[in-house]
């Protein structure tokens, strides 16, 4: 009973598809007989026949034209979408292209159109380019400024401008405003009063784990201290931090990670030296990126190319290297200065005799004018 119930589905479905596809025949425009096409055009207009004549002409224009593939140009384009508007049934005189291609033209046309309609016919005069640059310089200048500060400055300078058109320069040079500030913005502007220090992890040659705590002047690019050590608890980071202030030379900031050696005693330390602890994000060493670069450097100018044997050795080595990173090694960072210039290294002395002092054993060498 299933399957006689499926024969006859499958029956039904057939016939269907044929009946459909003589729908189609019978229906569908006459190109190949001439009876029939003839026939066909018996119900149509004088005008309807008139710009079918002349559409299928067209066709026959752009076929003379070319020998292969023919190419349409825009005056072909703009005839085929006048005479399609003509003739009612204008998708059976298509032959050499596509009806969805003259409806794809259409819709071109039309964009085209509203595009010429909506254009820029005049309004407030443009600003001239001093005006411009001088917005932009501001918005570059004061990250803080939103469009209503730079008005108030420009018409303080005798310059009035809208705020719209304000805010169209801003975005070329601040694309979106911070609602606070940017953490570059801020160690920029305060420099002078911080402090970074963080610690690097060094492996002896009998595999012995050593840890070297680094605190680093972020203006001078200076180091303020460092010290060695192989269980670097809360109390010894924190008689680390009291050596680098005993002095009474303490930062405003100190910008440290999240590690577990700096405990409570650290923190107690901190704030009786009136220093405001910074903690960097969870896995974001971009936040304290000067003193990662730093133990970089000491790691590539250094540490790589010797042999630790113990922890005064360690000491000794960076002893040495941090007194020539401080003394006698220009910085990048700081337009190629020496992060502590004594006398003879800011009058730059032009002539006498170079003479070269060697660092590490050789491994750098500190090149100087003689007296």
């Amino acid at each position: 009973m299933p399957f006689l119930h499926y024969l006859q589905t499958r029956l039904f479905s057939f016939l269907f598809s044929l009946l459909d596809q003589a729908f189609r025949q019978l229906t569908q425009p006459a190109r190949s007989s001439l009876l029939f096409g003839t026939a066909a055009d018996l119900s149509l207009t004088r005008a309807q026949l008139i710009a079918e004549n002349a559409l299928l002409r067209q066709q026959l224009i752009v076929l003379q034209r070319q020998v292969k593939r023919p190419r349409l140009t825009p005056t072909d384009r703009l005839w085929f979408l006048l005479l399609a508007n003509r003739f009612s049934q204008w998708k059976r005189a298509l032959l050499i292209f596509q009806p969805e291609t003259l409806l794809h033209w259409h819709r071109q046309g039309f964009r085209l159109f509203w595009k010429f309609k909506s254009r820029n016919q005049g309004g407030r005069p443009q600003l001239c380019p001093d005006t411009i640059a001088l917005i932009q310089q501001m918005a570059k200048d004061n990250h803080l400024w939103g469009a209503q500060r730079i008005r108030g400055e420009l018409l303080k300078l005798g310059i009035k401008v809208a705020t719209a058109t304000i805010q169209k320069y801003m975005r070329v040079v601040r694309p979106s405003r911070a609602t606070t500030q940017p953490w570059s913005v801020f160690l920029k502007n305060h420099a002078k009063g911080i402090w970074a220090c963080d610690f690097l992890p060094v492996i002896d040659l009998l595999f012995r784990p050593l840890y070297v705590f680094f605190v680093i002047e972020l203006s001078s690019r200076r180091v303020v201290h460092f010290g060695v050590t192989r269980n670097p608890t809360d109390a010894w980071v924190s008689q680390q931090l009291r050596e680098a202030t005993a002095f009474g030379e303490a930062p405003r900031f100190l910008i440290r990670d999240r590690d577990r050696k700096y405990g409570e005693d650290f923190a107690r330390v901190a704030r009786g030296s009136r220093i405001e602890i910074l903690k960097t994000p969870y896995r974001a060493p971009k936040a304290n990126a000067i003193c990662e670069r730093f133990l970089g450097s000491v790691r590539r100018e250094c540490l790589d190319h010797i042999l630790i044997l113990g922890e005064r050795q360690l000491y000794e080595i960076i002893k040495e290297y941090v007194g020539f990173f401080n003394e006698a090694r220009p910085h990048q960072g700081i337009e190629q200065r020496i992060p502590v210039e004594t006398g003879s290294e800011l009058t730059r002395v032009s002539q006498g005799k170079i003479i070269s002092f060697p660092v590490l054993g050789g491994m750098h060498h500190d090149y100087r004018r003689a007296a």
